[in-house]
């Protein structure tokens, strides 16, 4: 049986800036990446063994924007409190400091962090259930 693969992929005006977040703050590791591919650039970041990865792109004729809302998130559960002591630790260590969550159940258990299009990243510190 196959695992299926969730690839989240969005449009950035500013590719270098989200390696920065994603690839030395979360700590993702760049998959593949691609140059002038039909006018759009792009990266792709994940972990090898993970069912999902996220892609970047841009287009250089196209301006996108930052994120519609803050409360676009990406949700993080990492139930091992070292284990998430130390992404948040990470976070911090690359420059990026925490925001006050817009739904205030992701500051409960979770700390949030901005990227740098203004979609936001929690790191929850809690096993996910139904």
């Amino acid at each position: 049986m196959s695992i299926p693969v969730l690839r989240v992929a969005r449009p950035t005006d500013n590719i270098a800036a989200l390696l920065r977040f994603y690839r030395n703050g979360l700590g993702f590791q760049e998959l593949a990446a691609f140059t002038a591919h039909n006018g759009f650039d792009g990266v792709m970041l994940g972990h090898p063994l993970a069912p999902y990865h996220l892609e970047f792109t841009h287009q250089s004729t196209h301006t996108t924007g930052r994120a519609p809302s803050p409360d676009h998130l990406l949700v993080f559960y990492l139930p091992d409190a070292a284990e998430w002591q130390t992404a948040v630790a990470r976070m911090k260590a690359a420059g990026f400091e925490p925001v006050p969550a817009y739904n205030p159940y992701w500051n409960e258990l979770g700390i949030t962090f901005e990227d740098p299009d203004g979609y936001r990243v929690v790191l929850q510190q809690t096993a996910w259930a139904l």
